[in-house]
Parts: structure tokens; sequence; C-alpha cells
């Protein structure tokens, strides 16, 4: 079992499978973690390790948003530098 399913049920993906996703992957894990938890109908250990996992995978997607506003200010401070020389 994978994803939601495998939180859910107690098997647990760790953080470190978590950083090696992409961030669309990290995007649509976390989409099914909120509906999930949004409907309802699990334990209460269900919900924090849900809870666990969406939490982890926010931070993935944090850290992809980060690191590509990052390279847009690079690439404009560069096209800036460029173009005042």
């Amino acid at each position: 079992m994978s994803g939601v399913g495998a939180v859910a049920s107690g098997e647990g993906v760790g953080a470190d499978a978590a950083a090696s996703l992409g961030y669309e992957q990290a995007r649509d894990e976390l989409i099914e973690v909120v509906r999930t938890l949004e409907a309802g109908g699990t334990s209460l250990e269900e919900s924090l390790a849900l809870w666990e996992r969406g939490e982890e995978l926010a931070a993935v997607c944090r850290r992809w948003l980060e690191g590509a506003r990052a390279r847009l200010d690079s690439a404009l401070a560069d096209r800036e530098g460029d173009s005042g020389t």
C-alpha cells in the first residue's frame, strides 16, 4: 500500500520519501490527504498520521516553490545586469 492509504493504515511514508517527491507528486498527494481528512470517518490515530504526512508534503511543496522563486529572481537579476551593461 502507498500514499494516503499507507499513512492512514499506519504503514507510514517517511519524510525522506517525501523529500524525494517532485512538486506535482507532493501537491497531488497533499490534495488527497486534505480530502481524506475533510471527509472524516478516520480514527484519531489515522487523522494524526494523515496530518503529519500533510505537513511533510506541504514542506516539500514549499521547498520546491522557494527554489523556483530563487531561480526566477536569479534569472531576472541576470537579465537586469545584462541590460545595464
